[in-house]
Formats: structure tokens, sequence, C-alpha cells
């Protein structure tokens, strides 16, 4: 009995099989699948501004490979759109009334930054309109430079240029205009940025903007005078165990930066680049230079900075930022 009740299942069970092979309903549904997917529209992105070049995007892994945004690509471009727009106002303002301008980015790296600038600035912001202006990125890898050479040529990005070449080199480089408009220096490490600014202050900048990175010359030097800081002066208790040496040291540089720019006339303006859940290393200084600056205030500077290296023992590096006699 049970032998005849296995053999009628099986039966069925075959019957079945056959029945769902040469159902027309089965036979259509992978074709009525594919077709489905294949009228799926495209990702339509509304964080892209109209002119924007999708391959750059692509190139700097904005968009993925296939052209998409995901929650990780679409945080990277909120920080774009936010870096810009504290450079933007500066941009049209050393570029009114067709005035020609430059642009240096120091430690380019892949010239994220000048890539960026340049398509948002000349392709969106002024689409079908004539600026004239030159972003320059300033690299010491040959490899990176030739890389952006490429892109560029490749995006049809006429108005840009990559100089292989340091900061000192490129303050006395004839690839370069003589007074150059904006300074630019994201994320540049250690002693970069301070090179950036030497840069600067030479060609005469309008304007910086700058991105501190790490920095340990500072607390080298904190540490090595540290015993003598200590029998001179309690504050030395802020930098007195190496963790907080670092940080104080770190800190302090940035304090000394933007006093170094005031002694030479500059008003400084220090904020955020980024919210602190994406970079611990988010501080944006803006520096611009007035036609005629403060008298009163640039000596106060002066003084002021001359006052802080002496208290913390950091005599030594009056040369590195710059200090010149009250005036």
């Amino acid at each position: 009995m049970f032998e005849t009740f296995e053999l009628s299942l099986l039966s069925r069970r075959a019957k079945l099989r056959t029945m769902q092979k040469t159902s027309p309903h089965s036979a259509s549904q992978p074709s009525r699948k594919a077709s489905a997917i294949a009228a799926k529209p495209a990702q339509v992105i509304e964080e892209l501004r109209p002119g924007q070049s999708i391959e750059l995007l692509k190139e700097l892994h904005i968009l993925t490979r296939e052209g998409k945004l995901n929650q990780d690509t679409r945080r990277k471009l909120k920080q774009v759109y936010h870096l810009y727009q504290f450079i933007a106002p500066l941009l049209e303002q050393v570029a009114a009334n067709g005035q020609r301008f430059a642009l240096a980015d120091h430690g380019a790296g892949k010239s994220y930054l000048g890539f960026i600038l340049y398509d948002l600035f000349f392709n969106v912001a002024h689409v079908g309109e004539p600026v004239n202006g030159q972003i320059y990125g300033i690299e010491t890898r040959a490899e990176l430079v030739e890389k952006s050479r490429l892109l560029a040529e490749r995006l049809g990005f006429a108005n840009m240029a990559f100089l292989n070449l340091s900061v000192a080199e490129a303050t006395l480089s004839d690839a370069l205009p003589p007074t150059v408009d904006i300074v630019t220096a994201l994320h540049a490490c250690d002693t970069a940025t301070d090179d950036a600014i030497a840069f600067g202050l030479a060609r005469q900048a309008r304007h910086m903007v700058l991105v501190p990175c790490c920095q340990a010359e500072v607390a080298g030097i904190l540490k090595k005078s540290r015993a003598l800081n200590l029998a001179k002066t309690p504050l030395a208790e802020l930098w007195r165990h190496p963790l907080h040496a670092r940080e104080f040291g770190s800190q302090i540089t940035n304090v000394l930066r933007c006093l170094q720019l005031e002694a030479h006339g500059y008003q400084v303006t220090v904020t955020e680049l980024v919210g602190w859940e994406h970079s611990m290393k988010n501080e944006l200084i803006l520096a611009s230079r007035p036609a005629t600056p403060s008298a009163a205030k640039t000596r106060a500077a002066q003084e002021r900075l001359q006052q802080v290296l002496a208290e913390l023992g950091l005599d030594g590096l009056s040369g590195r930022f710059g200090v010149s006699a009250p005036q």
C-alpha cells in the first residue's frame, strides 16, 4: 500500500514538472523579468550640478564606475561642495571684470582640489563665459604630475597646468606668474603648510586657503626643552606628557601660523572644513590681505608672535614663522 502511494506521488510530481516546463506563463517569466530590468531607469542624482564632468567624478571616486552615488560617495560629494563654497567667493573676486588670475595648489597630489575647483568654477558657474584664469597644481612626485596632465587633456581642462616642483623651486620658478592671487594647500602634512605660506608671502598672494594636517616639528622641540620649561613656567604642564605634547604642538603650530599671517597684514578666519565625524584634521585657515593692511594690527601681531615663541621656548622657530622686528 505504501509502495503504491509512493509511486502515485512520484507520478504526480513528474506530471507537474512537465506542465511547468510547457506552460506559456512559466516560459515567459524569465523574458519578462529581463525586460523589467532593462527598462529600469538610470539613477537620477539630484546632487549633481548641471554641467559637472561625470568622467572627473568617476576618476575621483565620487561616482562609482557605473556612474552611481552610494551613501559613502554622497558624503564625499557633500564635502566637495562644502569646500568649494569657501573658495568660490575668492575666485569670483579675483576674476571680476575679466581680470586674469592665478591659483596655485601646493602639495597637489592627484590634484583632487584643483580639478574640482576648475570643474565647478569654469564649467558650471561660468559655463559659456570666458574666464581669464589659470589653476596650477604643484607636486614633487613626477608620476602624479604626469597623470594629472593626461587627465586634464582628456577632459579638455585647458586652463590647468601641473608643475613637478618643490615649494622652494616654485617660489623662484618662471613657470608661475610673479604674483599669485590664491594659494591653497589641502591636508599639507608637517611643515608643508608652512612652505605654502612662505610661497604665498613671496608671491604676494591676495588669499590663502589652508587645511593643515599632522605636524611634529613643534612637538619635538617642546619635548626636548620639557625639563627646562617645567622649571620656568607651570604652563609647561600642557605638554609634559608625550600625547599632550603632540596635540598641543599641533594646536600651537596653527596658532603661530595665524599670527604669522596677521603679522604680514592678512585678515585671518579659522573654521571647520567638515564635521568631526569625517576627520579630526579639519581646521580651515582662510587668510585675505586687504589693499591697505592695518599697520597697528600688523605690529600687534608681530609683537604677540614673538611673545608666544619666547614664552614656549620656541625662539629657534623665529626664522620659520617669519618674525620681523615690530614697526
